[in-house]
């Protein structure tokens, strides 16, 4: 095999699903297999991917009420139905179908995420995918943010069919760059495949890569098959590999520079050190988060 090929390492079945709130119903890929845990996929630190669910029509928004975060960033990718959030500073949107937010925590925000309202009233099919994305220790108490991205402003890379496209979040591709904005070299792209299509990939072999197939199936490097709603985790022996669509797909692929520093992780921080764990804690129960109601 070229020297060059990003073999695979593992193609990994989901995990048993459990719930976060009542509204998402979630397999934890990383870091929950340990073949990930060992080694991470460092800046990608927690992968909850909410396979397609059928949700009922409910009055009530299901979702996780109140909640801190600091020292890292969530990103929520809806694929299916939508998102509704708000904030302690008096953040407040809507993830529609297609779309992505973007979260810095940074050095702290109280968070609550729910079925958007209409969602709920109607019910229908419900598929996110949320990655926690670690910060630099010299990034985590940045001030918190969001970046709300909007499928219409995704960069769009057709391929030959004229119908297969890559749609850029974050990073780039074949000349084009996604909109969101990273504190360390972070590649999300989201791959659209009509069934025969083929994409290429190239990244850094350093690189920490995997991909997600969220719908259809995928050949990789014309060896390995992934089936709907598994994980890909590539080794660190090359820079390139090539998708091709088995049926008509939808595959989220990922790819971030290692973040080289301890992490000291519980509950919803992401920080370097025991002893900054300790001191979010105590910010969290002295009220430095704000406050937001259920």
């Amino acid at each position: 095999m070229n020297k060059s090929i990003k073999s695979v390492e593992a193609v990994l079945a989901p995990p048993d699903t459990h719930m976060v709130g009542d509204g998402f119903m979630v397999h934890n890929f990383f870091p929950t297999y340990q073949i990930i845990g060992e080694r991470g996929m460092s800046p990608f630190f927690l992968m909850d991917y909410n396979a397609k669910w059928i949700i009922p029509p409910y009055e009530h928004q299901r979702g996780v009420g109140p909640h801190p975060h600091r020292g890292f960033e969530t990103v929520t990718i809806a694929y299916r139905g939508s998102v509704a959030h708000n904030d302690s500073a008096g953040n407040s949107g809507v993830i529609g179908e297609g779309d992505v937010q973007w979260m810095t925590a940074g050095s702290g925000v109280l968070h609550k995420e729910y079925h958007e309202k209409e969602f709920s009233r109607k019910g229908g099919v419900f598929q996110v995918v949320q990655l926690w994305l670690n910060l630099p220790g010299q990034f985590k108490m940045t001030a918190p943010k969001y970046q709300a991205i909007v499928n219409k402003d995704m960069p769009k890379h057709y391929l030959e069919d004229g119908v297969s496209c890559v749609e850029l979040i974050a990073g780039e591709y074949e000349g084009k760059k996604g909109p969101a904005f990273t504190f360390t070299p972070v590649n999300v792209f989201n791959a659209r495949l009509k069934k025969g299509a083929s994409a290429d990939f190239s990244f850094d072999k350093n690189y920490n890569s995997g991909l997600l197939v969220l719908e259809g199936g995928v050949n990789i490097n014309e060896n390995s098959f992934a089936p709907e709603d598994h994980f890909v985790l590539f080794r660190h022996d090359g820079n390139d590999f090539r998708l091709e669509a088995t049926s008509n797909c939808v595959v989220l692929i990922l790819s971030g520079e290692p973040i080289n520093e301890p992490i000291a992780s519980r509950g919803p921080f992401v920080m370097n050190y025991e002893a900054e764990l300790k001191q979010a804690y105590d910010d969290y129960r002295d009220g430095k988060f704000g406050y937001l109601a259920d």
